[in-house]
């Protein structure tokens, strides 16, 4: 069952105490909230700038238990003779901090007043996109070091880091980081039951957004991934818990990933052959790239100046790079060390996804 005890929705400028129902996960599992009526006032301050949500004292957990005439169940999967492959969801879960694997599951609030997640029409000149609307799913945004808190830390203070979300410690007794994890039981005529699941602690995602706009008859986008958790846990365990030995481990594992800009963008579309969705980042073909001297230097013309400022940001703007972080990897309880990959900037993609069903 998933419960929400409270949301709350706010305009971005001027936010206001309206208590919205996600009808989404509605569609998933029955849900509940306290809402909240608006007066006229509350009205009055509605500007059309967007919407804030927040979710307050939140908690949602569904399982498969057909005893208890609980299915989630995912079909239409075959393997590669042909056969239906069953694949159970034994549970997903989102709750506070310290859910020891979703066995604990009290509420966590996600976003607040102050800082919620945002759907927004963003104007396009703002962000060097000339005369577009932008549409932008976008969560907390991150601050000054000063103000905001460790993004790995669970119990980090104020002034340690740029993620506003808080931890769940004194003060914060619900935190605004949750535990996020997915169990699976995954059934194939002819073979033994497998499971994976795959769990992550205190998560954060402060800075991420998805924007989206049309270009020509196309629809485009920009999508920025941050991904902060103090653990990140992969293991194929009949049931989770601590002691599980057929594990992989990322602890201080970050996540910060860079998919098209305004000038070089995603493009998302369906491909004409197999009908599948298709991915695309193209190869630069701006203006500019004409424009570069001989040298690659900046050659004193407008056009040559103009081109070599370009892609001296484009090469050095860490808002375009992606960069993945491992504080310590643990594969069978056994550490490997850190790893990183750092600066990745993808400057082409094609994805192309098919149906692989005879």
């Amino acid at each position: 069952m998933a419960l929400i005890k409270r949301a709350q929705c706010a305009t971005l400028r001027k936010p206001t105490a309206l208590a919205i129902l996600v009808s989404a996960l509605g569609m998933i599992a029955p849900a509940f909230a306290e809402l909240t009526s608006l007066s006229d006032n509350d009205l009055s301050e509605v500007d059309g700038a967007g919407i804030g949500l927040v979710f307050e004292d939140f908690v949602f957990s569904h399982e498969h238990d057909p005893s208890e005439d609980k299915v989630f169940r995912i079909n239409g999967i075959k393997d590669s003779s042909g056969s239906d492959v069953q694949v159970n969801v034994s549970q997903i879960y989102v709750a506070r901090a310290g859910s020891n694997y979703g066995a604990n599951l009290e509420g966590v609030n996600l976003g607040r007043l102050t800082n919620p997640y945002e759907i927004d029409l963003v104007d396009g000149n703002d962000i060097g996109l000339s005369n577009k609307t932008v549409l932008e799913f976008a969560a907390p945004t991150k601050v000054d070091a000063a103000l905001g808190y460790d993004c790995l830390d669970p119990s980090a203070a104020a002034g340690s880091g740029t993620c506003s979300s808080r931890p769940a410690s004194v003060g914060f007794e619900n935190g605004e980081r949750p535990d996020l994890g997915i169990e699976l039981e995954i059934n194939a005529l002819g073979q033994n039951t497998t499971n994976l699941n795959v769990h992550a602690k205190s998560a954060v995602f402060d800075g991420s957004y998805l924007r989206l706009w049309g270009d020509d008859d196309r629809m485009a986008g920009a999508f920025q991934l941050n991904f902060y958790t103090p653990e990140l846990e992969i293991s194929t365990c009949d049931k989770q818990n601590e002691a599980c030995g057929s594990s992989i481990k990322m602890r201080d594992f970050q996540l910060e990933l860079a998919l098209g800009q305004t000038f070089q963008p995603l493009y998302f579309g369906v491909d004409e052959v197999s009908g599948g969705l298709t991915l695309e980042i193209a190869k630069i073909t701006h203006e500019y790239v004409n424009n570069i001297s001989a040298s690659g230097l900046s050659d004193g013309s407008a056009g040559g100046d103009e081109a070599y400022a370009f892609f001296e940001d484009y090469y050095t703007n860490p808002e375009y790079r992606s960069n993945i972080y491992v504080g310590e990897l643990e594969i069978g309880g056994t550490s490997l060390g850190s790893a990183k990959i750092e600066g990745m900037q993808i400057q082409y993609l094609d994805v192309k996804l098919r149906d692989l069903a005879p």
